[in-house]
């Protein structure tokens, strides 16, 4: 049994407590490899914001999840070096099942969370209620899930949304003792969020997607004061990206991702953890296909993942101070 204590870790208790008083969501990032973890690091000690560290199934996978807990040690001791010891959950995105769940434990992770959103009800509250009964028993947290987001990302895959109820959320949460919960409110995995055919055009020509469900979101809040609420798929899909990345040969379908503006609002009601793993991935992309296709004689990996760790730095710093409202909140 590891301890995430004794790693330098935190759980999501006190952020999300601070995060729901104070009107702001803790940015929860992705990664699977260096780079990625520098960028996340670099960016949250220089906008002095807390974060949460996201492994995912496919991440564990492609990068060994020994490597990766201590990759989450290693960030700890970086951010110190870098001058700000900032609050830092290790955290299991989209546990598919209990085994998942108590090997992150054991090994660990400060926060899990348990994906019971394709069982019926009743079999869902009962998984989380098995993962929250072992989880606290360690001072782990848990997040739950209810309602389904569409999409695709990594292991995670939906045709269509189903709107999250309220009456359920309530019920839920007291019945498996959860610490946050995932909801679905109009957000969805992946890159492919919402073709131009599903949006309006404003003047300017811009799309403008679907709004998220705010009256749900309020409604929950009104039911449950104070609880955690979290939103995945809550990535924007900056069009600059996905531009950039078709002129340099890639060839992404039109999307259009979650206009940051909606994603602030609902970070200053009940939403206390906001997921973004795909605009991360356009990002590196984007930067890598650039050095790549400006110099095609280029084979050092430093020259195209150092642009690209750069770019996903500056991406983050902005979702923190501009989007998220993390910032000066370490």
């Amino acid at each position: 049994m590891i301890s995430y204590k004794d790693l330098g870790l935190v759980n999501t208790k006190e952020m999300f407590a601070k995060a729901g008083k104070g009107g702001y969501a803790i940015p929860a990032y992705n990664f699977n490899n260096m780079e990625q973890l520098q960028a996340i690091i670099q960016a949250c000690v220089e906008t002095k914001s807390p974060v949460i560290l996201q492994v995912s199934k496919g991440a564990r996978n492609y990068a060994n999840a020994t490597l990766l807990r201590n990759m989450a040690r290693g960030a700890v001791e970086y951010a110190r070096e870098l001058g700000c010891e900032i609050p830092m959950a290790l955290h299991l995105d989209h546990g598919s099942d209990f085994d998942i769940c108590k090997e992150c434990i054991d090994n660990g992770f400060s926060s899990v969370m348990i994906d019971g959103s394709h069982l019926d009800y009743d079999e869902n509250v009962k998984l989380t209620s098995r993962v929250v009964e072992y989880a606290h028993q360690f001072d782990v947290t848990v997040e739950g899930e209810l309602g389904v987001l569409a999409g695709i990302e990594d292991d995670v895959v939906a045709e269509k949304s189903t709107y999250t109820q309220p009456e359920e959320v309530e019920d839920f949460v007291t019945k498996t003792g959860v610490d946050s919960l995932a909801i679905s409110i109009g957000t969805s995995h992946g890159a492919n969020k919402f073709t131009p055919a599903q949006c309006t055009r404003s003047e300017e020509g811009i799309l403008i997607p679907p709004p998220l469900r705010f009256d749900i979101l309020e409604e929950i809040e009104r039911r449950l004061p104070g609880f955690s609420i979290v939103l995945h798929g809550s990535s924007s899909v900056p069009q600059d990206l996905v531009t950039m990345i078709n002129s340099y040969g890639g060839d992404l379908k039109d999307s259009v991702g979650i206009p940051e503006e909606q994603l602030s609002k609902a970070a200053a009601l009940a939403v206390c953890k906001i997921n973004i793993d795909s605009d991360g991935r356009l990002a590196m992309t984007a930067a890598v296909r650039k050095v790549l296709a400006e110099q095609p004689g280029e084979f050092d990996p430093r020259k195209y993942l150092g642009p690209a760790r750069e770019a996903l730095k500056e991406m983050y710093k902005h979702k923190n101070i501009n989007v998220l409202g993390s910032a000066d909140r370490a």
